[in-house]
């Protein structure tokens, strides 16, 4: 499928939204786990003080003081649950995964979309009562479990095809860049004065931060007892077996690469597969010195720049755009 060529162009379309219908479902899961968490890391008077940092997380501060005069929990809810206006928020993401999902008709089965457009329809029509901070667990709730019920959907029902590949490309992309965020979350939020570090306060955090990953109990099952900043962003970061650790999600796009490239004798991706090559070097590197010691903010910055890389010469290797312009990347 190299685009251009005749009888593909349409193809890669349709690849395109697939791998960008797989990022919004987990960009919207993302965003729901980072707003939980915040709202637990707010019941602390430290946390109570930092809801600015998840936009600093996303890069939108003038985006968001377009809307609001401050960084308020109310604003900053608002603004990344309901607001239409913010490309970025739950409901525009949820949005724009059903555009997506409209175009594949053909391609999807009639229980992705009709639960999309269901999802997409309640998330309308959700009073303001229920966007209250002592309501916001409550809410993402419902939105994690709408987007594991997609997933489990798709799973059970999407033709294993090439279609099914691109999704899964998308699919690891995106979770490896919203791992980036929830753990960077910790360093923006609540990044402990040095006497405070190893204290209840920052192991609760820790504690809170695997939780909202639902990675909580794997964690037990590979630290028994005890728990550190360095086990668990090792755990987080660098478990091959934890499902949304960034180790996990780096060997699924290499071998998703591959598959493409192998069982369906498709000559893009060369640099795709280059780029995720490099990460994974990056990622063993990694393993063998100690993220901490290195700078866990640096890391993962670098890790966010490396993903936008694979993502830009995917979107040049197989959807026709040009590597050398933008990063691949949608709204």
């Amino acid at each position: 499928m190299k685009p251009g060529e005749p009888g593909t162009e349409l193809l890669a379309r349709y690849a395109e939204s697939i791998f960008w219908l797989a990022r919004y479902v987990e960009r919207a899961e993302n965003l729901a786990r980072i707003l939980d968490v915040q709202e637990s890391f707010s019941r602390d008077t430290p946390g109570a003080k930092n809801w600015f940092s998840i936009v600093q997380l996303y890069a939108d501060e003038g985006r968001y003081f377009e809307h609001h005069s401050e960084a308020s929990a109310a604003g900053v809810i608002d603004f990344y649950v309901m607001n239409l206006e913010n490309p970025s928020s739950i409901i525009s993401t949820i949005r724009m995964a059903r555009e997506n999902a409209r175009t594949l008709r053909p391609l999807i089965s009639t229980e992705m979309w009709t639960h999309l457009n269901v999802f997409y329809n309640q998330l309308r029509g959700t009073a303001s009562s229920r966007m209250a901070l002592s309501e916001l667990s409550r809410l993402c709730a419902v939105i994690k479990e709408n987007c594991q019920t997609h997933t489990g959907i798709t799973e059970g029902t999407f033709f294993r095809d090439q279609g099914w590949l691109f999704y899964e490309l998308g699919r690891a992309i995106e979770r490896a860049d919203q791992t980036t965020r929830v753990v960077d979350i910790k360093y923006h939020l609540l990044l402990p004065q040095r006497d405070e570090v190893g204290r209840i306060l920052d192991i609760n955090q820790w504690h809170t931060l695997l939780r909202s990953l639902a990675g909580y109990h794997a964690y037990r099952r590979h630290y028994p007892s005890g728990m550190s900043a360095k086990s668990v962003v090792e755990f987080l970061l660098l478990n091959p077996e934890f499902p949304r650790s960034l180790a996990l999600c780096a060997d699924r796009i290499i071998q998703t690469l591959a598959s493409l490239r192998s069982r369906f004798d498709l000559h893009g991706g060369a640099r795709a597969i280059e780029s995720a090559e490099s990460f994974i070097d990056k990622l063993q590197n990694a393993r063998e010195t100690n993220i901490l010691a290195m700078g866990l903010n640096e890391f993962l910055d670098g890790v966010q720049i490396d993903l936008v890389h694979i993502s830009a010469n995917i979107a040049a290797g197989f959807f026709g755009h040009d590597a050398e312009q933008g990063s691949g990347s949608r709204p």
